[in-house]
């Protein structure tokens, strides 16, 4: 193949690259430091590149690559340009966010792990077309490692055993044909920090990372909260605490707070929302999964993680206007 002949070069803020989930847009760059985000985008045309910002970074972030719906590809972004060829024709690209590794900083900048979007530079003869924006709800989810989709596919603490394209949060989203927001931090519960420098839960709502506000165009219709299962000790007091802070931000949207999967502070969970306003509701996820659906015994697998899903899709049906 002849050597790249560069063209158009893409900013991540055109409007012509979808960017889904908690992306912070800094100018010529967008950022992001929560597993399975997504952009997406449509060319025509044979070769293009995918440029990151991968000075400083000592690991490497996963992403998920696919072309046309093909099986995605892992990628470790570990140099700053990736190509992709195809057949000449009209092709779409979807990256998502396996994992930003939980245990070196990501969220003082600057980072040891993210992912740091530059752009895209077409080939001169390659095109990049203009695609509509999502048309589905807007979903919210906060939570911990389980959220984050750590340990997903195995019991490597590490990024190899992290997909947050497995988790919960991403399968739920997905069934609803939904714009989401996938912020999962492992370690962290309401009042516990977590790790890679991440705050607590109270602290962090509300942010990309330090010094980024996270900005919403549309408020969401329903947030998801699963946090606490961290947490040594927790009361009610606490976690009403992080439900005025979602309320405050989020004035009309239904909250819906799982209990965690293993049952710790169901209690206290419970009582709080039941002190809250009659647009946030509790669910109680026990029996939703067992030990046998985890690969360590308290992060579900690829399989709980589609248990848990299966149960949040009914819940989300029956209490919200949200329709498959």
């Amino acid at each position: 193949m002849n050597d790249f002949e560069p063209g158009e070069v893409v900013a991540p803020s055109d409007p012509r690259i979808v960017l889904e989930g908690q992306w912070a847009q800094q100018p010529g760059i967008a950022i992001t430091v929560n597993s399975g985000s997504r952009l997406s985008f449509s060319f025509a045309g044979e070769r293009l590149r995918l440029l990151f910002d991968t000075d400083g970074l000592t690991v490497a972030p996963h992403l998920w690559i696919s072309l046309d719906d093909q099986e995605p590809e892992l990628h470790l972004i570990e140099q700053p340009v990736i190509e992709l060829t195809a057949e000449t024709g009209r092709h779409t690209v979807e990256v998502v966010v396996k994992d930003v590794n939980e245990f070196v900083n990501r969220w003082t900048p600057p980072f040891d792990c993210a992912v740091v979007f530059a752009g895209l530079v077409l080939d001169v003869n390659s095109r990049l077309r203009l695609v509509g924006r999502p048309a589905g709800p807007r979903l919210e989810f906060y939570g911990d490692s389980i959220t984050q989709g750590v340990r997903a596919l195995s019991a490597d603490p590490e990024s190899a055993g992290a997909d947050g394209s497995k988790s919960y949060a991403y399968l739920t989203a997905r069934a609803f044909g939904a714009t989401a927001y996938q912020v999962g931090f492992g370690r962290q519960g309401i009042a516990r920090a977590g790790n890679g420098e991440v705050p607590t839960g109270l602290d962090s709502f509300g942010w990309n990372f330090a010094g980024s506000p996270a900005e919403r165009v549309e408020p969401p219709q329903v947030v998801v909260l699963n946090l606490g299962v961290n947490d040594e000790t927790l009361t009610a007091e606490q976690y009403g605490d992080y439900l005025a802070r979602v309320r405050s931000a989020y004035g009309t949207a239904k909250v819906v707070a799982l209990s965690p999967f293993s049952g710790k502070h169901a209690e206290a969970i419970e009582a709080a929302v039941k002190a809250a306003d009659d647009n946030t509701i509790y669910v109680a996820t026990d029996g939703w999964i067992t030990p046998d659906d985890c690969t360590d015994g308290l992060h579900p697998s690829a399989e709980g993680h589609a248990k848990i899903a299966d149960k949040l899709i009914e819940v989300l049906k029956n209490h919200t206007e949200l329709a498959e």
